[in-house]
């Protein structure tokens, strides 16, 4: 069960932050950015915040996805 919902939370947070950053990315990649995310932002939200719950959860997976997204655009893509 923690999988499925962990591809539930990093599909919706690759999703808002693909949408936040106007990143056009694959279905794979926008749920692995968010998976990536929602552990990044996962880890420092709770550890800065000390909050628990969904919601935490998800703001954390979808800021850590952005700061994915914007070094990915920074340092790997640069435009």
């Amino acid at each position: 069960m923690p999988v499925i919902w962990l591809l539930i939370v990093g599909a919706a947070a690759g999703f808002l932050a693909t949408r936040l950053m106007r990143t056009e990315l694959g279905v794979v990649e926008t749920i692995a950015v968010g998976m990536a995310g929602a552990v990044i932002g996962g880890l420092v939200l709770r550890f800065l915040i000390a909050m628990t719950g969904a919601l935490a959860g998800l703001v954390g997976a979808v800021l850590g996805a952005m700061l994915l997204l914007w070094l990915w655009q920074v340092y790997i893509r640069r435009k």
